[in-house]
């Protein structure tokens, strides 16, 4: 079969600001096994440009395609792109199958097909085996219902939804389809060649504000010496000078990791490694921390998310601020840059508790920050939580963790916007700060912090102009539960780890008001 997958080009402004672009690793995992199916498969990658969508949707259409598949990595945010580029298609070439998928369709796919008819179908949880069998399905006209872990509309046009599909057991056992880039566009970290990977899926802890830990259901690692040789062969056969990991948490298993930063140092190829994990795995490791960086590793982002411990306690983080410092330090003595997160946009803040937020950045002293905006997920425990909190921003595009979304009840919009911007700008201009960035010993280090301290500041200025002349807010909006519908946190695991039943299970039909299918639609 002929299939195209898009990744549609994406509205939050660290999409448009940057010079460097990641290739779409969702697309690109669901490519291989679809290629060694023997399908035909091409990208549409509409973030260089931003392609326009009429001839995002040109290219797409070119050469007659059997299935379209669409997805993104910020899919709540990109969702109204992705309706468009669907609706323009169907219009277009009706018969295109198009098959749609990410976190966002996976729990909102009642919505989505009770709203509209130009998805065909929803891929839910892991695409990989599902997006496979789907298509095999279709092209050997079986019984649809037999997929696990798709959603779709009935014969009397009714969303349905197959019974969930199971984790991958073996992550190993299904290939990245690297072959569908050229790698020579995509960059990061100041033009060095890069590409995104995932060591493990999921996460072993329970934040309750998280919308990626049900989606990926349990955590899983690769084999941590195949993993390294997969970097040594994109270095060595692409050029990759960087890896981005995209895991939650790859550090959950000491052993595990430890066996991957011996595969890498075994390897001794020129790659750098950045991604996420927690201030208490860096701590932990202590003893090992000289691999890290002898591996490649040069910057960990740290989800702190707040420094106040009453916050942190509420959002179930199960760290602790003092955690959280002694990261950064064991990170510092190591050679490894840390970026900080930090969120705002709790109810109950003041300016008070915003300073005192600030004093503590100050104290952590952190290489780098990340200001972000509670945004709540409708699957996650903590959307139950914030359930009667007023959304001030509508436009879902800008549901992006650089938005604030949510009313607060003591500090109006422009108080909480501006000081968070001042706070960007002191902890990021602070003398110890500007002294790394002039005169840090390590010139890759040094590289990096100048490059992320351009960037910052056309993101800030952009923020800022977008705050006062495009973005606009609501003073009496709509309570989260009537903007997204009610708490779905009972079905916050969207696979199962337990192998699915023999006979497929009837589909389920469900139900969804017609106000929240005209509202999801745009």
């Amino acid at each position: 079969m002929n299939i195209v997958l898009i990744n549609p080009p994406h509205t939050a402004i660290g999409s448009r600001v940057p010079d460097d672009h990641l290739p779409p690793l969702g697309l690109l995992a669901i490519g291989g096994p679809l290629i060694d199916s023997g399908h035909q498969v091409r990208l549409v990658d509409a973030e260089f440009g931003p392609m326009p969508l009429p001839a995002l949707v040109d290219e797409a259409l070119s050469g007659d395609p059997d299935f379209i598949l669409i997805g993104h990595s910020g899919s709540t945010s990109a969702h109204p792109t992705s309706l468009r580029i669907a609706e323009m298609i169907k219009v277009r070439a009706r018969q295109v199958i198009v098959i749609y998928g990410g976190v966002f369709p996976t729990y909102h796919w009642r919505d989505i097909l009770a709203a509209t008819d130009v998805f065909d179908f929803i891929v839910r949880g892991e695409g990989e085996a599902t997006a496979t069998a789907l298509v095999e399905a279709i092209e050997m006209r079986q019984p649809v219902a037999s997929v696990a872990g798709i959603a779709y509309r009935d014969d009397l046009g009714r969303p349905v939804a197959t019974q969930p599909a199971m984790t991958l057991a073996d992550l190993d056992a299904w290939r990245v389809g690297w072959e569908l880039i050229d790698h020579r566009r995509y960059s990061y970290w100041g033009g060095k060649r890069a590409v995104v990977m995932q060591f493990s899926r999921g996460c072993p802890h329970l934040c309750n504000y998280c919308g990626q830990r049900g989606f990926w259901t349990r955590w899983r690692h690769r084999d941590p010496v195949s993993f390294a040789k997969e970097i040594v062969w994109l270095h060595r056969e692409h050029g990759v000078e960087l890896i981005n990991l995209a895991d939650e948490n790859p550090t959950s298993s000491k052993k595990a990791w430890r066996a991957f930063l011996d595969a890498m140092i075994a390897e001794n190829v020129p790659v750098l490694i950045v991604g996420s994990t927690r201030a208490d795995d860096i701590v932990r490791d202590a003893d090992i921390l000289h691999l890290y960086r002898k591996a490649g590793v040069i910057r960990w982002l740290l989800g702190m998310e707040n420094t106040d411990e009453e916050t942190l306690s509420l959002i179930r983080k199960g760290g602790s601020t003092k955690s959280d410092r002694e990261a950064i330090r064991l990170l510092r003595r190591h050679g490894i840059l840390s970026m900080a997160t930090w969120v705002a946009g709790f109810e109950d803040e003041t300016l008070r508790d915003l300073w005192r937020g600030f004093r503590q950045l100050i104290a952590y002293d952190p290489d780098q920050i990340q200001a972000l905006y509670v945004t709540p997920h409708r699957w996650t425990p903590f959307f139950r939580i914030a359930a009667d909190r007023k959304v001030i921003q509508k436009d879902v595009r800008l549901w992006d963790y650089k938005h604030q979304v949510l009313h607060m009840t003591r500090l109006k919009p422009w108080v909480l916007f501006f000081a968070v911007k001042l706070i960007e700008v002191a902890v990021q201009s602070r003398p110890k700060a500007l002294a790394r960035i002039l005169f840090h010993p390590d010139p890759e280090q040094r590289h990096s912090m100048r490059w992320y301290t351009k960037m910052g500041r056309r993101v800030w200025f952009r923020e800022v102009w977008g705050f006062l002349a495009r973005d606009r807010r609501v003073a009496d909006g709509p309570t989260l539960a009537e903007f997204w519908g009610a708490p779905q946190d009972a079905e916050e695991e969207s696979m199962t780890v337990r192998p699915p039943a023999r006979k497929p299970v009837a589909p389920v039909i469900e139900g969804q008001r017609l106000s929240e299918s005209r509202r999801l639609a745009g």
